[in-house]
């Protein structure tokens, strides 16, 4: 384990655009491919990146988040690798709660300062990536770097979406954010290969490599009023310290809002997604559950991914993520659908309870359509239920289901009740 470097990692805010996904949980605890969380993705890239030692900073709906950390990452008595949670607290010298990403580390440093390192890296729990951050620490040192922005190449159309850096030999010279016009005064060298697709500004993922003492002055002297590391103290940096670009040309996905969430699920069913679970060297770790096996019967499955201790008695399941404990029954069909799963198994006596006071089994019930639609956890959906996303449908939200960009949205625990239509 690198001794020299140690991870904080941001639990996010409030999460307003994935609502209602986050209605009830923070960002990083939102699932995803079925059985992960996203707080598992910042992690496990730590772990394998050879980075044992992380701080998992929490606020807002941190309650599962926290949950998922204690019973997921043990480590032996003889390692000193751990994952950490520093939830914000108020204090008789700091009454506030956290005010931003750099304030959040701020009101932390004091939990931080007696672990030793030469480098502390800064993470977001909410995006999507397999980055060797060894190789961005080398990088780091051979640029003789105070700070060291991940960045990744993007063509004209993503760019105004992004904070784009421009670079002279990997130094970071200027910054500006969302770029609306101008752009050509924002071009940077990307390489041959980036150039060729169009690819030539750079856009920075809110990944930082800090020398420690250099983030300590920052935070506790020089920007002691700054809130925020993108729009605050990294452009004020610029110019002033040595800031450095690592180039990653990988698959990296910000999941900032529903569509950008669905779309990265779904991808995942791709014969060769870009973002590879199958990676032994890059694997992705979660809570062992120790479940049984899915049971599949008389259901023709094309494209799609099945986790752990589903029973699926549907017809056709297409281009979908199918979560864990999940049950579906006959004649149904799902296409392009993120069904998150259970959190518990229905006893028989439930079973027979729920049928006698007329209430749907937990799961998908028979004869049902569903498509373009994200299934939230422990949702209760009847029989010969119909949902149907896509562009003919207007923004809504109502008690059960929020509609954003087409995608509907089935909230945690809803039940739909037999011939409900959505669509």
């Amino acid at each position: 384990m690198n001794n020299e470097i140690l991870s904080v990692i941001l639990g996010g805010g409030a999460g307003t655009r994935l609502f209602p996904l986050t209605a009830t949980r923070s960002k990083p605890a939102v699932p995803i491919a079925g059985k992960y969380r996203l707080v598992d993705i910042p992690i496990s890239n730590c772990l394998n990146s050879d980075i044992g030692r992380m701080f998992v900073l929490t606020m807002y709906n941190s309650a599962s988040l926290n949950r998922h950390i204690k019973n997921t990452y043990h480590f032996s008595p003889f390692s000193s690798a751990f994952v950490d949670i520093l939830a914000a607290e108020q204090t008789p010298d700091n009454p506030a709660w956290f005010q931003g990403t750099a304030d959040a580390v701020r009101q932390c440093l004091r939990h931080i300062e007696p672990f030793d390192s030469d480098y502390i890296l800064i993470l977001s729990g909410d995006q999507l990536y397999q980055i060797d951050f060894q190789e961005m620490l080398d990088s780091h040192k051979a640029n003789g770097a105070d700070i060291t922005i991940a960045t990744i190449p993007v063509a004209q159309k993503e760019a105004s979406e992004f904070g784009i850096l421009k670079t002279e030999n990997n130094i970071i010279t200027a910054f500006t954010e969302k770029p609306k016009t101008g752009l050509e005064d924002w071009v940077s060298d990307t390489g041959s290969e980036m150039q060729a697709l169009g690819k030539v500004y750079l856009a920075s993922m809110g990944i930082y490599i800090f020398n420690r003492q250099l983030l300590f002055d920052l935070l506790l002297h020089e920007k002691k009023d700054s809130a925020d590391f993108g729009k605050e103290i990294i452009p004020q940096s610029i110019g002033k310290y040595k800031v450095a670009s690592y180039q990653y040309e990988g698959y990296w996905e910000d999941i900032g809002n529903i569509a950008a969430f669905f779309d990265a699920n779904l991808a995942l069913t791709k014969d060769l997604p870009e973002f590879n679970l199958f990676d032994n060297t890059k694997a992705i770790y979660t809570r062992p559950r120790l479940l049984p096996p899915a049971k599949i019967s008389g259901t023709t499955l094309d494209h799609t991914i099945i986790a752990e201790a589903s029973i699926i008695n549907a017809s056709k399941i297409e281009s979908s993520v199918i979560g864990i404990r999940s049950r579906i029954g006959y004649g149904t069909t799902m296409v392009h659908t993120y069904l998150m799963g259970n959190d518990f198994f229905e006893t028989l006596d439930q079973i027979e309870d729920a049928k006698q006071n007329g209430t749907p089994l937990l799961g998908i019930g028979a004869r049902c359509y569903i498509e373009r639609a994200i299934i939230d956890k422990d949702c209760r959906i009847g029989d010969d239920v119909k949902i149907i996303g896509g562009k003919h449908l207007a923004d809504a939200d109502t008690p059960l289901y929020t509609i954003k960009e087409g995608i509907v949205v089935v909230k945690k625990g809803s039940i739909l009740p037999n011939g409900f239509t959505i669509g």
